[in-house]
């Protein structure tokens, strides 16, 4: 199923739709359980269509109007902005951790010590 078409569809035929590729779903799941057919490639299609069903319904919730294809090379080409430039190595360097006195001379943090049964009824 395209994209395109179903932003052309109204809310109302996208539940429509909605609704009939999650019967065909059930009904595709259901014969492959009773062991009637081993379509596995249909199955995976109607899932991704009902995910498709949903984005769109999502983005028109949303009020996302994505381009379509023919749009895309012209508003990219339309709106060419310069990109910023990528950090430089010496950016990524002042990032690291710097290493503390114990670990530069190999020393280990020791572990805190837990509570026993013994110290804790004293208290």
């Amino acid at each position: 199923m395209d994209v395109e078409k179903l932003r052309n569809l109204t809310d109302a035929e996208l539940l429509h739709q909605q609704q009939d590729l999650n019967d065909q779903l059930f009904r595709l799941k259901f014969q492959l359980k009773m062991g009637q057919t081993e379509s596995l490639t249909k199955i995976r299609g109607l899932r991704k269509d009902v995910a498709r069903v949903h984005t769109v319904i999502r983005e028109k919730e949303l009020g996302i109007a994505a381009p379509s294809n023919g749009h895309k090379a012209e508003a990219a080409a339309g709106d060419a902005e310069p990109k910023p430039k990528a950090k430089t190595a010496a950016a990524g360097k002042s990032a690291k951790k710097k290493k503390t006195k114990a670990a530069a001379k190999g020393k280990t943090a020791k572990p805190a010590k837990k509570k026993t049964a013994a110290k804790a009824r004293k208290k």
